[in-house]
């Protein structure tokens, strides 16, 4: 089964992208989508059913050279299993938007290959992600890691007809090598102090790290802590976080369905899983989780203050991803890296339908993205409004206070905030967090504010003829509003429940479990053999210290804390209400009256700039050096000045000795064989 699950989409991507001539371009668009729902299917079957244990399915011998060796491998267990339906479940969705969405893409009407093309790249896509969630080794993991990025250049890049999308793919694959060689330099580091790549060999060698020291850039570092850092910027690469986000932005440039599979599901969240599968080693390395979340919550500020005046529609939508991603890095920062799961989940399914919604609302407007050019549109497209309605009541957290009732953003974002406060006691990550939240609730009411209500442009042409969606695109809306509406409530215990339940669902048999109240100690499976316990990797998905109890301190964080994400959501919709309903010249008062901040906002604290004149300025002029000097001076200007001096002159004193004559030819032999003899005479002689 698992089998199936991992190979379905490459088989898929395949024969998409290599053979839909020889069945018809349909049959090759429908097949990924078949292949996609099998595998969805399928991955649903193990979360359900998966137990507490972790299994390894070997599948070939990979890598044996000295003291590495590597098996490619299927590692299942909680933490992958809710990755297989995330990844899975959305791609499925996004592959049978696309037939709508795509179905009148202007871009196909002169090249044939687009359609299986682009389903080949979905398809290609989702089996590097699917590589990377079931990796048993960080080699493994890493080539999982590569093609993801390659598969997203192929995606952003896909109109490359447009030069804008063309330097978005290269801009998003150059900012992630950046990343990834932190990540790779953190791999190294890891095969060089514990002489493995396996994930246990290296769980079991994390109490070690914490005692070992590094000499890394002229500098001794504690070994544990540098390398969770290393793996870290790994992971603030593909997931956007603050100083190698500039390329997340830019990605709106692919098709929308490409917007959400690579926002809502896959790419971004990459490095939310890594810290997560890597928390054996972080327990062991408070520095670097200290610095995860001081970066997670900057992450979650900036990226909200950027979506406050954002008026393209998927930009809007890209920052709050940015932000989201950050309060799951706050989450994994201080030690919950079961909560920062948990709004991973519950984001993909709101986020998903976020995108796919704003993707009807392009369609409709026959591609308009600009917001200031809607209006009124709940009137035209009423099914996509709903569906839109229902992620922004997510993202913004509409629930009951105090309960367990409510969409699935505001049980998963309100955890976080309250790990946030246990882990930080109230600190600088717990006050970035309910601002960021305020920020997200009145950008993202504010959108369907100017997309929805309101007078239409009275000469928006586009507006007259806008539409509803086909059903194709319309399904996947509806089933993703049920993941929004439900995910959180279905699977708030198991994620955020009380200590016994979390150490249920995700298998966790430490000495986290000892610290557990042992009324509770029942419900959770003993270890065999208790003498072996200092031999064996830390067991389950995730892994807590005996020291991380900030689960359970979350669960009695005070009345204020707990309400506190609702009163900044009910602010930010009351804000909105007021700039967008009630006085609509305040907006543009407030932009005038902070003209300065207005603009910083606006060219998103110019990250953009500053990276111009730091890095890309310096980098062309490199570029410049080695073309005009090294490749025009001195390889065209002196040895292609020499060859093409040389070359004739060898070939004009060659031509002399060709005369045409064979008494010429003869006499040349004779020389020859005279030369010859005379060679072998004195050669003789000699000896």
């Amino acid at each position: 089964m698992e089998q199936i699950i991992l190979f379905s989409p490459l088989i898929g991507a395949v024969i998409g992208g290599f053979f839909w001539k020889s069945i018809g371009e349909k049959a090759a668009i429908y097949l990924t989508i078949v292949l996609l729902f099998a595998s969805c299917f399928l991955s649903w079957i193990v979360f359900l059913s998966h137990g507490l244990a972790t299994e390894k399915i070997t599948l070939f011998r990979w890598i044996v050279s000295g003291n590495l060796s590597a098996d490619w491998s299927i590692r299942l267990d909680r933490l992958t299993s809710i990755m297989l339906v995330v990844v899975t479940s959305v791609s499925a969705l996004v592959h049978l938007y696309s037939v709508g969405y795509m179905a009148h893409d202007e871009n196909w009407q002169d090249d044939e290959r687009y359609k299986a093309r682009f389903f080949a790249y979905l398809s290609f896509f989702t089996f590097a992600m699917l590589m990377l969630v079931t990796s048993d080794n960080l080699v493994q993991m890493f080539f999982g890691w590569e093609g993801v990025g390659v598969a997203s250049y192929l995606l952003i890049g896909f109109y490359y007809k447009k030069q804008s999308a063309n330097a978005a793919a290269i801009k998003a694959f150059v900012v992630n090598r950046v990343g990834d060689f932190g990540f790779a330099l953190g791999i190294f580091a890891l095969f060089m102090v514990t002489g493995s790549i396996n994930f246990d060999d290296i769980f079991v060698a994390a109490p070690k790290l914490a005692e070992t020291t590094l000499t890394f850039l002229w500098t001794d570092w504690n070994a544990a802590n540098l390398i969770a850092i290393l793996l870290f910027i790994g992971a603030m690469g593909k997931s956007a976080q603050l100083f190698l986000h500039t390329w997340l932005p830019d990605a709106m440039e692919g098709p929308t369905p490409v917007s959400a599979l690579i926002h809502a599901a896959t790419m971004v969240t990459a490095g939310v899983f890594l810290v997560c599968r890597m928390s054996p080693l972080m327990e062991y390395a408070p520095a670097a989780l200290g610095f995860i979340t001081i970066i997670g919550a900057f992450t979650a500020f900036v990226a909200a203050t950027i979506g406050l005046v954002q008026n393209d529609i998927k930009r809007v939508i890209a920052y709050s991803t940015m932000s989201q991603l950050g309060y799951m890095f706050v989450a994994a920062g201080v030690g919950a890296y079961s909560v920062a799961m948990f709004h991973l989940f519950t984001h993909a399914f709101f986020k998903a339908m976020l995108f796919l919604g704003a993707g009807s609302v392009i369609h409709a407007m026959h591609h308009e993205q600009d917001m200031r050019n809607y209006g009124g549109l709940r009137k035209k497209i009423p099914y996509t409004f709903w569906a839109m309605m229902i992620g922004t009541l997510a993202i913004t957290g509409v629930g009951i206070p105090l309960t367990h009732v409510g969409f699935a953003g505001f049980l998963s974002k309100d955890a976080v905030i309250e790990s946030a406060w246990a882990g930080t006691n109230a600190g600088f990550a717990f006050w970035t967090l309910v601002i960021a939240a305020l920020f997200t609730s009145f950008y993202s009411w504010r959108l369907m504010l100017m997309t929805f209500f309101g007078q239409p442009k009275s000469d928006s042409h586009a507006y007259s003829h806008a539409k509803e969606s086909p059903m194709v695109m319309l399904i996947p809306l509806g089933l993703l509003g049920l993941g929004a509406i439900l995910s959180g409530m279905i699977w708030y215990s198991s994620f955020f429940g009380k200590d016994y339940q979390v150490a249920n669902f995700f298998g966790i048999e430490s000495e986290y479990q000892q610290t557990l109240p042992k009324t509770k100690e029942e419900n959770i499976v003993e270890k065999n053999n208790e003498k072996l316990e200092d031999a064996l990797p830390p067991q389950g998905a995730i892994y807590m210290s005996p020291e991380n109890h900030v689960l359970h301190d979350a669960h009695y964080a005070p009345i204020w804390v707990k309400i506190s994400p609702f009163i900044a959501m009910l602010l930010g919709l009351l804000m909105a209400l007021w700039f967008y309903v009630w006085d609509k010249k305040k907006p543009s008062e407030w932009a005038s009256t902070l003209d300065p901040l207005y603009r910083f906002l606006l060219n998103k604290w110019y990250f953009d700039e500053i990276y111009e004149i730091l890095f890309v300025s310096r980098a062309k002029v490199i570029g410049r050096i080695f073309w005009k000097k090294g490749d025009g001076g001195i390889i065209d200007g002196s040895i292609n000045g020499i060859a093409m001096s040389l070359v004739p002159l060898v070939t004009r004193i060659s031509t002399r000795f060709q005369s045409g004559y064979i008494f010429s030819y003869a006499l040349a032999m004779v020389l020859g064989i005279l030369l010859l003899l005379t060679w072998m005479i004195f050669a003789v002689g000699v000896k």
